[in-house]
């Protein structure tokens, strides 16, 4: 199968094999249809040369006939004939004198036993006998038919000699010679040949390379009577029609008809040099038009091609420009309604993305619009600004959002290193999820670890705001490891990715406790975080003892965090 490297050639290489192959059938079938009318023009104008060949044999004899029984009828003409019965050469004078009245070839007189008494061709004694008796035994006493003197056939007939009765037989005829063959030729516009009895071609009308093809190949040609079929002459091709006649001295005379294929094709061959003349320059201007067609649907093909990468390149704000009424141009609409589709999804995805975390936002592309949740241990951290309410009542509004952006934005890079999710912002207060949405088997782990990064980003922030003149800040985190709800929590037309449970409620008492200067803290854990860290990391904590915390009945044991050592990393002690 071929591959097109391009749409322009795949379409010019369409558009022309259709009309070629479309000119090409056209021309095999106008040749095909040409041909076959021609054989059939030929084939009926070899039968009607046979039947010419029949009216004009038979005319011919009628004539001699007539012009004979006219002559002999005359009483000159008898007087002559009994005056020299004995008299063969005057005779044959008078019967030379009278073939040159009716135009015979031939002339003979014959007794009435059959024999010849004399002829204006040198024959035997018997040679007319068959078709005197004929004659004789005939009602109109005539006979007519075919004889061959010297290889040469002739079309005789007999008409009597009365005194008043039949006293003898005058036999005339015409040689079936090339006069007569170039004379049915000129009639019927057909080839005639004749063959005598030993199948020698004594006459034709065909030319001398043809005539001798034919006489070279006669005797391997089929001999059927009345059939057509083709034959190869002299680098031609002619249709045949053979006819017999039996003749009176035995055998048969062949007359060939034959018609020249070539001939009669070739005001078809004209026309189909005309038509594929016409069928290459219909080929030739379907390549102009068509490569036209092609350039001109294919350019804007490319275009598309071309913006799809543009697209693809996360450029939806270029539009595609290809004023065009059609198809391709309402394609061009809708690329450009898709872009700036694509455009407002990334515009919401990244309104998404900064209002939640990446992997809530897929959390709550994956379930919709769902409302409801499941059960999950999951790892809650808190952190609160400390004095930050203070510090805003001496900055300006904007110093104030400026600079607790920037302390947001280093506590959301700390936590969302350790795989963390930013649950919400409340006000200065940060809530973040460990092992939720996405499942985690070491979130209590990844939240003191995260923690412990706030407490080192915190010190590096508050570098900088001496470097400028301002106060430091500082801040508690209290957390907390225990089984929640965590799903999409709200109302069927506004929702947010949460968890709920006492064990969230924990975790903000904890952040609280590190207000206590006794605990002399900023890090706190429960009992359940401590647990779930100390079999797998060195944890350097103090243990705070158990403190009531508002909301629980039973007391919790709460843990002051130091430091912590893993096998990938570690952090120094704060």
């Amino acid at each position: 199968m071929i591959r097109f490297r391009s749409f322009r050639a795949a379409l010019l290489t369409l558009i022309l094999g259709v009309v070629a192959v479309a000119q090409v059938t056209t021309f095999l079938i106008v040749a095909n249809v040409n041909r076959q009318q021609a054989s059939r023009e030929i084939d009926a104008d070899l039968i009607n040369a046979s039947e010419a060949f029949n009216r004009v044999t038979a005319a011919r004899i009628h004539l001699l006939a007539s012009s004979a029984k006219a002559v002999a009828g005359d009483f000159a003409f008898r007087r002559l004939f009994f005056d020299s019965a004995d008299d063969p050469a005057t005779l044959q004078s008078a019967f030379t004198s009278a073939s040159n009245r009716i135009n015979a070839d031939l002339n003979a007189w014959v007794d009435l036993d059959g024999v010849t008494i004399v002829s204006t061709a040198e024959v035997d004694e018997d040679t007319f006998a068959e078709l005197v008796f004929r004659a004789d035994e005939s009602e109109e006493a005539e006979a007519d038919g075919y004889l061959e003197i010297d290889g040469q056939p002739y079309s005789m007939v007999t008409v009597p000699i009365r005194a008043p009765t039949i006293v003898g037989w005058w036999v005339v005829g015409f040689q079936i010679d090339e006069a007569f063959a170039a004379e049915l030729n000129a009639q019927t516009r057909v080839e005639v040949s004749f063959a005598n009895r030993a199948g020698t071609i004594v006459a034709s009308s065909l030319d001398a390379d043809s005539r001798a093809e034919l006489e070279a190949s006669w005797l391997q040609m089929p001999h059927e009577q009345n059939q057509i079929y083709d034959v190869p002459l002299a680098d031609d091709t002619y249709k045949v029609l053979l006819q017999t006649d039996a003749m009176e001295d035995g055998g048969q005379l062949a007359i060939i008809l034959q018609f020249s294929l070539d001939e009669k094709l070739a005001p078809a061959r004209r026309l189909s040099r005309w038509i594929l003349v016409v069928s290459l320059g219909g080929i030739a201007l379907a390549a102009i038009v068509g490569m036209g067609f092609a350039r001109r649907l294919s350019r804007p093909v490319q275009q598309l091609a071309r913006h799809t990468r543009v697209i693809a390149s996360g450029d939806y704000q270029t539009p595609l420009n290809l004023k065009r009424e059609d198809e391709l141009g309402a394609l061009a609409n809708a690329f450009n309604a898709m872009s700036s589709g694509l455009a407002e999804r990334d515009q919401v995805r990244d309104l998404l993305d900064k209002n939640v975390s990446p992997e809530v936002a897929a959390e709550m592309m994956r379930e919709g619009s769902r409302l409801g949740g499941e059960e999950r241990r999951v790892t809650v951290l808190f952190a609160d600004l400390r004095g930050f309410t203070t510090m805003s009542e001496h900055l300006p509004p904007q110093e104030v959002v400026s600079l607790l952006n920037r302390y947001l934005d280093r506590m959301t890079e700390a936590i969302e290193a350790e795989g963390g999710v930013i649950d919400k912002f409340i006000g200065d207060e940060v809530m973040a999820l460990f092992g939720a949405p996405v499942p985690s088997t070491q979130c209590a782990l990844r939240a003191i670890k995260a923690a412990l990064r706030m407490r080192e980003a915190l010190g590096k922030l508050n570098r900088e705001l001496a470097a400028e003149g301002l106060a430091p800040l500082s801040f508690g985190i209290g957390i907390n490891t225990a089984r929640v709800v965590a799903g999409n929590i709200g109302s069927a037309n506004r929702l947010n990715y949460s968890v709920i449970g006492d064990g969230v409620n924990l975790a903000a008492r904890l952040q609280s406790q590190t207000r206590n200067p006794e605990f002399n803290t900023d890090l706190i854990i429960s009992e359940a975080t401590y647990g779930a860290v100390a079999p797998i990391a060195r944890l350097t904590a103090r243990d705070l003892g158990t403190v009531q915390v508002k909301g629980r009945e039973q007391g919790e044991r709460i843990y002051a965090v130091e430091a912590l050592e893993i096998d990938e990393s570690g952090f120094a002690k704060a």
